[in-house]
């Protein structure tokens, strides 16, 4: 009897745990929704705006420090123009102003001796005069110069081409040697912020609107999930029967600049089932979704559509046939 009565007891547990975890199974309720209805569009991947950078003095390019595809921030020093004419006007200045620096010297000795011989009534005053005259003016004269010394400075330190802003370095104009005249592009870069520029038939043009979603095929990157963006520009003008319209996706920096992706936009709305395809299973080349209630499901085969994803159904399938507003899914 003991015996009888332990494998009656674990029969029971057995039968109240498969109970449990029948009756955790998620049931999902089908209701009809509106979804809209995709078109396939090609967008490219571009920099909101492809800046120059320029040379500020012109020169013989000496150095050359990024490639294309490099990534630079504002203000990175990206090249470096050299001019033999600046090295000679500094050495030229360097030697005037020793020379102001040996007159001012003088001036100030001649000033404080006058000064000694007309406190004594040995000269008279004007000669104190004219010796403060010619102190300030070898003191002018050696400001003077030493400015002019400090413009020739500021063409040496302007011989670095600086990057505009944070980009990627897209083409170089220039190699190492080459002669630049101020204002040449020495290198275009992209800024870092990218969207994709869509390029939509015209016969779309109603439907398409800012704000709307759109989505990328996340086989376009490598990744199982779809990406989503936001429409924010649609531009006025029609360009060989095209819309022209700017979208925002996260995550573009991972692309080329030109890259041509996949992009599904909205043509309308029109009514479907939508479910996660896992609550699908396929047997012998047939769909099946179980309809019912946890332990007592019944498999109806149904006719499955496109794949409809959205960022609260990242695998959202929709069924053409097979389930009415209403039905209960059991995941099988």
């Amino acid at each position: 009897m003991k015996l009888r009565d332990l494998i009656g007891g674990a029969v029971a547990a057995l039968l109240l745990g498969a109970g449990a975890a029948l009756a955790a199974e998620p049931v999902l309720t089908v209701a009809e929704r509106k979804v809209a209805d995709e078109k396939a569009v090609f967008a490219t991947v571009e920099s909101i705006s492809v800046v120059p950078a320029r040379a500020r003095i012109g020169g013989t390019v000496i150095a050359l420090k990024v490639r294309e595809g490099d990534s630079v921030t504002r203000g990175q020093e990206i090249a470096t123009i050299g001019d033999d004419k600046l090295t000679l006007q500094m050495n030229s200045l360097d030697a005037q102003i020793q020379a102001l620096q040996a007159q001012a010297s003088q001036a100030q000795i001649d000033y404080d001796r006058t000064s000694g011989l007309v406190e004594r009534g040995t000269l008279p005053r004007t000669k104190l005069d004219e010796a403060r005259t010619a102190l300030n003016v070898a003191d002018n004269n050696l400001r003077a110069k030493t400015a002019e010394r400090a413009v020739v400075q500021q063409q040496f330190k302007e011989g670095q081409v600086l990057a505009p802003d944070d980009g990627r370095v897209l083409k170089k104009m220039i190699t190492v040697g080459s002669v630049v005249l101020q204002g040449d592009p020495i290198v275009t870069v992209a800024q870092q912020h990218y969207k994709l520029r869509l390029r939509v038939p015209e016969r779309h043009a109603r439907f398409l609107k800012q704000g709307d979603r759109i989505r990328v095929d996340g086989a376009e990157a490598g990744d199982a999930a779809a990406k989503f963006g936001t429409i924010d520009l649609v531009y006025p003008q029609i360009e060989d029967g095209r819309v022209v319209a700017d979208a925002t996706v996260d995550g573009l920096g991972q692309y080329f600049v030109g890259d041509r992706l996949r992009v599904w936009i909205s043509g309308g709305e029109r009514p479907a089932f939508v479910i996660p395809s896992h609550y699908i299973k396929t047997d012998f080349g047939i769909d099946y979704v179980q309809l019912g209630a946890p332990g007592q499901t019944v498999a109806v085969p149904v006719q499955r559509g496109r794949e409809h994803p959205t960022p609260d159904m990242p695998d959202g399938l929709e069924i053409l046939s097979g389930l009415r507003d209403g039905d209960k899914l059991v995941q099988p």
